[in-house]
């Protein structure tokens, strides 16, 4: 997977924003990018060690694709109820990724920000 071709995928999802909103904080969180729909996060990953990147995903769901999936794993500093990591280069398709980023997507997007 392409750090550029990923971009741009997110990127293409109607409604979509990327910021750095960590760069104030630890060193180590600020090369972090989040990908955004209507103000709440549905992707983020770390532009400096494009390993894996951090999605949302559908609570029923998170144990099986773990299970499934060596690329699956529990997120590094969210909630592993409704987050997972999925790495790149292993045992998922880029179009299995981008499958899953979308949906992180749609399920962000279908419950947004309360104001």
């Amino acid at each position: 997977m392409d750090i550029e071709k990923f971009r741009l995928f997110c990127l293409s999802l109607p409604d979509t924003d990327e910021g750095m909103p960590f760069q104030g904080f630890f060193l180590n969180s600020r090369s972090i990018l989040v990908f955004y729909v209507h103000s709440k996060m549905f992707c983020l990953l770390d532009i400096d060690n494009f390993e894996s990147c951090t999605i949302k995903c559908h609570t029923d769901k998170i144990e099986e694709l773990k299970d499934k999936y060596l690329a699956v794993a529990n997120p590094f500093n969210l909630s592993k109820k409704h987050w997972i990591s999925v790495g790149f280069d292993k045992d998922l398709s880029d179009e299995k990724i981008l499958k899953l980023v979308e949906d992180s997507y749609e399920l962000v997007k279908k419950n947004p920000k309360k104001n």
